[in-house]
């Protein structure tokens, strides 16, 4: 199963790149079927960049994952810590294989009334 993904330009070029190899989020899906995150980069480009695939999740205390994580975080530790701030729980999603796609494609290349998520929708 993929799931749709709303990432800042920024750090969508940067997953692609391979400088940024931990997607950090609040929430987690709740299906565990999940696979494959399809990357939405959103305004000013607004459209699906590329996809990887999921090499694993951690969760853990913020402080935790940061230490875990921190070389290949992608962000600095202020953004880090102001995004996760008050948060008893944070997870990171481990980015394995990356597919680049060829010329950046609009949201209906994905089907009929897909909209940019919030946060992720399942594909």
């Amino acid at each position: 199963m993929k799931v749709l993904l709303s990432i800042k330009p920024e750090f969508a070029e940067k997953i692609l790149s391979g400088e940024k190899r931990f997607e950090f989020r609040k929430n987690m899906f709740k299906k565990k079927s999940v696979k494959t995150i399809v990357i939405y980069a959103t305004m000013p480009i607004g459209k699906v960049v590329g996809e990887f695939d999921i090499d694993h999740v951690i969760s853990d205390k913020p402080s935790l994952i940061w230490e875990k994580t921190k070389k290949y975080a992608g962000v600095s530790k202020r953004f880090y810590d102001e995004y996760f701030d008050e948060r008893p729980l944070a997870f990171a999603i481990a980015v394995g294989k990356v597919t680049m796609y060829e010329e950046p494609k609009p949201l209906n290349y994905l089907g009929n009334n897909i909209v940019a998520p919030q946060s992720y929708r399942y594909l």
